[in-house]
C-alpha cells in the first residue's frame, strides 16, 4: 500500500456512517476485538488476531461490515453488557416491537479462529430484521471469493481466511455487496447467526447453543467477584475489558482499534493494537491489588519473557505474540472523521526507562502473592542490571515524547527498586536499595528546585501529571515534596474536575488535547494516599463519568464537548479505574 495521502481510496462506505466514539461498544475474546455501533453494525474486526489486517474496516472508512438491524428505520437503540462479561445485548425499540440482539466473540478463543455469535430475540410484537455481511480482508481491499452454500452454511475464502456463516440459508450473495437477507420473527422467537473466520478449513459444527454455553462459562470463570469494591459493577466491567484485551500469550493490547483521532486533523492518530509493557504492568498491579487472579500471572509471564529475551533492547511495545511492532505506515483509507489511518507504531523502537520501574513493581506485587516465578525473578535481576547501565540516559518517558531527562522515569525506577529491595534476599536486595538511593540522589539534584516541588524534567519546570504515578503507588520522596507537587499539578492542569497531562505552550487546557483519564484516576489514588478520602472520591467519580453508554473509556476526554477521544477501550484507563475501586474501598491486598 502506498503512503501518500493523495493516493488514498475514494469516499468511505456510506452504508456505515460514523458515530461519536462514545456510542460504540466492543466485543473481545483476548485475541481480537469487534467494534459495534448502536444500529447493529460491526464496523471493525481484525482477523485472525489483533495486529492482523481488518476484515471489517468501515470504522476507519474502509469496506467491510456485518449488520443486523431492524428493517424499520424508525427506531431507537440502547443496550448493555451482561455484568462481568463482554457479552453485549443490543436493544432496539420500533413503533411496533422491541428487539434484543445478544452478541459476543465466542470463548474459549483460538489464535487461528474467531467465532462471532449474534442471537436475535423479539421481546414484544413482530419484527423484520435485515442482514448484511460483507467481509473484506486486507483493510477492505479484498473481496471474498467462491461464495457457496453447503448444507445451509455459507462459505467463502480469501487472503488465507475461510469464512463460514450459519443461520442464513435463505440469504443471497450479491456482488459486490456480499450476503444480504432478512428475518421475520414473532414475539418470543429467537434466531442465531454464527460467523466463523479461520486460517484453516474447519469442520466442527457451528452449534450456537454449545458455543453460547462455553462462552458464558468462560466469562464466569474469568472475572472475579467485585461486590466489596467501590462501584462494583464498573469494577467488574473494567476487569472484563482487561480480560477481553489479554491474549493466551499473556500479552494485553493497549486498545482494540487504530487511528481514532485524539484531536481532529492534528495528526495524532496511532495504532494501539499492541501490547505495551508499561500498560501491562499497570493492569497487573491493579489486579494484584485485588488479589492473585490469573491476569496477574499473565502480566508477569509476558513482561518477564520480553525482558529476558531483549534485555537492554527491550521495546516499549510488542505484538501479543511477542514480535516487534513495525514502523508506522499509512493506509489508503479515508479514516474516521478528523483522523488519518495508520498501522504500526514508531514508539515500538523507543527507549522508555520507566518501563523497567513498572516491571519491578509488578514483580514485587507478584512476590507479595507468592506468584513470583523463577523466570520473573531472573527478569527482575536483569531489569536491575539494565537500570544500572541506562538510568543516566535520556528516554522518551511515559508520554513517548522526545528523549529528555524526565523526572517521572527516574522516580518510577526508584519506586520499583525499593519494592524489589523488600522482596529479593541478601545482596540482590541491598543492591536494589543502594541503586534506588543513587538514582534518587541524582534526580533530586537535577529535578528538585528550592521551592520543593518536582520539575517535569531536568530542563523543564512545568507541571507534569505523570509525577502522580509514584505517589499513587505509595512511593514517597518526602511529604513536603509530594504535597507541593500534587498541589501544583492540580492548580495548573485541572479543568472542570478533569486532569490534563501537561501544558502546551501558547494553548489553553483542552485546546491542544483532551483531559487524560489515566491522570484523573491516578490523581484519585495519589489524593487517597495523602489521607484526603473525600477529595479522592471526587476525582474518582468525576473521571468515572467520562465514558459513553457502553461504559468504555478512551484515552482522552474532551471536557467541553463531553466526548471521547482516541482509541478504545483504553486498557490502562480501565486498569487504573479498577485499582481505584479496590483501594478506595480499603480492599487492597498490597501496600
Amino acid at each position: 500500500m502506498k503512503d501518500s495521502d493523495d493516493e488514498r481510496a475514494a469516499a468511505p462506505d456510506t452504508s456505515c456512517p460514523p458515530w461519536a466514539l462514545r456510542e460504540y461498544a466492543v466485543l473481545a475474546d483476548g485475541e481480537r476485538g469487534a467494534v459495534l455501533d448502536p444500529r447493529g453494525r460491526i464496523v471493525w474486526l481484525c482477523a485472525p488476531r489483533w495486529h492482523d489486517d481488518a476484515v471489517f474496516s468501515a470504522l476507519i472508512g474502509g469496506a467491510g461490515h456485518f449488520t443486523v438491524e431492524p428493517a424499520d428505520p424508525w427506531h431507537v437503540w440502547g443496550g448493555s453488557y451482561e455484568e462481568g462479561t463482554l457479552i453485549r445485548v443490543s436493544r432496539w425499540v420500533t413503533s411496533g416491537c422491541v428487539i434484543e440482539c445478544r452478541e459476543a466473540l465466542a470463548m474459549p478463543s483460538r489464535t487461528d479462529r474467531l467465532v462471532l455469535l449474534r442471537r436475535m430475540r423479539v421481546e414484544r410484537g413482530e419484527a423484520r430484521l435485515k442482514l448484511d455481511l460483507d467481509p473484506r480482508p486486507g483493510f477492505g481491499e479484498v473481496r471474498m471469493r467462491e461464495p457457496r452454500r453447503e448444507g445451509g452454511v455459507w462459505t467463502a475464502e480469501a487472503e488465507g481466511l475461510r469464512m463460514r456463516l450459519a443461520g442464513a440459508p435463505d440469504a443471497v450473495w450479491r456482488d459486490p455487496a456480499g450476503l444480504c437477507g432478512d428475518f421475520r420473527l414473532g414475539e418470543g422467537e429467537t434466531h442465531d447467526l454464527v460467523l466463523e473466520l479461520s486460517t484453516a478449513r474447519e469442520t466442527e459444527p457451528l452449534d450456537a447453543d454449545a458455543l453460547w454455553r462455553a462462552t458464558e462459562r468462560e466469562w464466569r470463570q474469568a472475572v472475579p467477584d467485585c461486590s466489596r469494591l467501590v462501584a462494583p459493577r464498573d469494577a467488574r466491567h473494567a476487569y472484563a475489558v482487561l480480560r477481553g484485551l489479554t491474549s493466551v500469550s499473556g500479552g494485553m493490547v493497549a486498545a482494540a482499534t487504530t487511528s481514532l483521532p485524539e484531536r481532529a486533523n492534528s495528526g495524532r492518530n496511532y495504532d494501539y493494537r499492541y501490547a505495551w509493557l508499561r500498560d501491562q504492568c499497570y493492569a497487573g498491579l491493579a489486579v494484584a491489588a485485588h488479589g492473585p487472579h490469573p491476569l496477574v500471572d499473565d502480566a508477569v509471564r509476558f513482561v518477564a519473557e520480553r525482558i529476558l529475551a531483549d534485555g537492554d533492547e527491550v521495546r516499549p511495545a510488542y505484538t501479543v505474540d511477542g514480535r516487534p511492532v513495525g514502523p508506522e505506515r499509512s493506509l489508503r483509507l479515508p479514516g474516521y472523521p478528523g483522523g488519518n489511518d495508520h498501522v504500526g507504531n514508531d514508539a515500538g523502537a523507543q527507549f522508555q526507562l520507566d518501563t523497567f520501574g513498572e516491571a519491578l513493581q509488578l514483580f514485587a506485587a507478584a512476590a507479595a502473592h507468592d506468584r513470583l516465578t523463577e523466570e520473573a525473578r531472573r527478569a527482575a535481576i536483569l531489569s536491575v542490571d539494565v537500570v544500572e547501565r541506562q538510568w543516566l540516559k535520556p528516554d522518551a518517558g511515559l508520554w513517548e515524547l522526545e528523549d529528555r531527562w524526565w523526572t517521572h522515569s527516574r522516580l518510577g525506577v526508584v519506586c520499583g527498586l525499593r519494592r524489589m529491595a523488600e522482596v529479593l534476599p541478601g545482596k540482590d536486595g541491598r543492591r536494589c536499595a543502594d541503586l534506588a538511593d543513587t538514582v534518587l540522589r541524582e534526580t533530586r539534584r537535577r529535578c528538585l528546585p528550592p521551592d520543593g516541588r518536582w520539575r517535569r524534567a531536568e530542563d523543564d519546570d512545568g507541571p507534569e501529571a505523570a509525577l502522580l504515578v509514584p505517589m499513587a503507588r505509595g512511593c514517597t520522596f518526602g511529604d513536603h515534596h509530594d504535597a507541593a507537587t500534587r498541589a501544583y499539578i492540580e492548580s495548573r492542569l485541572t479543568e472542570d474536575g478533569y486532569l490534563f497531562r501537561f501544558e502546551h505552550p501558547g494553548e489553553s487546557l483542552g485546546e491542544a488535547e483532551g483531559a487524560f483519564l489515566l491522570c484523573g484516576f491516578t490523581m484519585a489514588l495519589a489524593t487517597h494516599r495523602v489521607g484526603d478520602r473525600v477529595g479522592a472520591f471526587r476525582w474518582f467519580e468525576r473521571t468515572r463519568a467520562a465514558c459513553g453508554p457502553p461504559g468504555l473509556f478512551a484515552e482522552e476526554y474532551d471536557v467541553r464537548q463531553r466526548q471521547l477521544r482516541g482509541n478504545l477501550p483504553q486498557a490502562f484507563v480501565h486498569a487504573m479505574m479498577l485499582e481505584c475501586a479496590v483501594r478506595l474501598a480499603g480492599e487492597s491486598t498490597l501496600p
